[in-house]
């Protein structure tokens, strides 16, 4: 995409007006300076009164699209976001440190994805990072799950008649809880999740497993 055209600048204006309505005030944009396949910016979205997590949001993801079944043509564009602790430390000198620059990574790797396997996400595909994302923590990959820290509303924005772009939250989840949601379904895993998660522990990837 070329990032000075109109069309580019309609879309930045549209994505954060969409964010900042549900999400809050974008405080911060990392801008790619080398880009592979798509240019991913991520956007941060501090934590507030209404939603006390901080967000990570990618833009660039949906300059193309995922190759989605014929049936499910209207999700081929998506962007992904991640929510982390209100605490959690964004800034160059902290990302030299892998325990806080994890989020960043990994939202860029998977924003990638679909284009470099020629695949799609939807909502409750689990994705292995296939090792850990950083010393100390175990997750074992992420679940694509509509977002949780926002109203309904957010999950979809309308680009263009013929482009809708659909925002999934990755959900960090450990190896026993991606194999109970593999042999059970995504249903079991959530029912797991609600029994014994608040929502602040979700967006805790130091939590303990629900699968102990």
């Amino acid at each position: 995409m070329n990032f000075e055209s109109e069309g580019y600048r309609e879309f930045l204006e549209l994505f954060s007006r969409h964010v900042e309505t549900y999400l809050g005030n974008i405080d911060l944009v990392m801008h790619e300076t080398v880009s592979d396949a798509v240019h991913v910016d991520i956007h941060v979205v501090p934590a507030n009164e209404e939603r006390p997590y901080l967000a990570l949001i990618t833009s660039g993801m949906s300059d193309l699209p995922m190759s989605v079944p014929d049936e499910l043509d209207e999700f081929k564009y998506a962007e992904l976001l991640i929510c982390l602790p209100p605490d959690w430390p964004i800034s160059m000198e902290a990302f030299q440190d892998e325990k806080n620059y994890w989020p960043v990574r990994w939202l860029k790797i998977l924003a990638r994805h679909p284009y470099y396997a020629a695949t799609w996400f939807g909502i409750n595909h689990t994705i292995p990072t296939g090792e850990p994302v950083c010393e100390g923590l175990d997750i074992a990959g992420f679940m694509l799950v509509p977002p949780m820290v926002s109203e309904v509303e957010f999950f979809e924005l309308e680009v263009s008649q013929d482009k809708k772009v659909y925002f999934y939250q990755l959900l960090p989840i450990y190896q026993n809880e991606m194999d109970l949601k593999l042999e059970q379904g995504a249903d079991a895993l959530w029912e797991k999740l609600e029994e014994h998660l608040e929502i602040e522990d979700l967006i805790n990837p130091y939590r303990a497993s629900v699968c102990r």
